[in-house]
C-alpha cells in the first residue's frame, strides 16, 4: 500500500492539469466548510464512537471554495486558482475525485462528479462585489 505522501507524488506525476497547491486549497476549503458553511453541523458517530462532521456535497464545497478564496486571496482569487489549473467549478470536481481515487478524501453514495458543473463562472464568482454606502444628506 502507498502512503498518502506517495500517493499524492504519482498523482501529481499522472494528472498534471493541477499544482499541489490545488489539492491544498481544496483541503483547506472542505474544513472552511465545516467551520464557516455548517453553522449547525449535525455530526454523527463514526464505527469506534468518534464525533465525524456532517457530509459535504459538492455544491457545499464549490460555495466554500468560492468563499475561502475571497477571505484568503481576495481580488486575485481568480488568477491565484488559474494559476493552479483552476478555471472552473469542473475543476473542483476533478480535483476533489482524483483525491478520491487516491483515497484522500471519501465520497457518499449519492455523490457524483457531476455535482461540482457549471455551478457559478469564475468571471463573476470572484469579481469585486462593491456597493456604495448611502450618503447622509444633512
Amino acid at each position: 500500500m502507498k502512503s498518502p505522501l506517495q500517493a499524492m507524488r504519482d498523482l501529481l506525476e499522472e494528472d498534471q492539469r493541477y499544482k499541489l497547491e490545488a489539492y491544498q486549497f481544496i483541503r483547506e476549503a472542505l474544513q472552511y466548510a465545516h467551520e464557516h458553511i455548517l453553522v449547525s453541523p449535525e455530526a454523527t458517530t463514526g464505527p469506534s464512537g468518534e464525533m465525524t462532521p456532517r457530509h459535504i456535497t459538492g455544491q457545499q464545497l464549490c460555495e466554500a471554495c468560492r468563499l475561502y478564496a475571497i477571505e484568503q486571496y481576495g481580488y486575485l482569487s481568480k488568477m491565484v486558482l488559474a494559476k493552479w489549473g483552476v478555471h472552473s467549478t469542473s475543476d473542483f470536481g476533478e480535483i476533489v475525485y482524483n483525491l478520491i481515487r487516491i483515497e484522500q478524501m471519501r465520497k457518499s453514495e449519492s455523490d457524483q462528479r457531476e455535482d461540482f458543473d457549471d455551478l457559478y463562472t469564475f468571471d463573476e464568482a470572484f469579481e469585486p462585489n462593491f456597493e456604495l454606502a448611502p450618503h447622509d444628506q444633512t
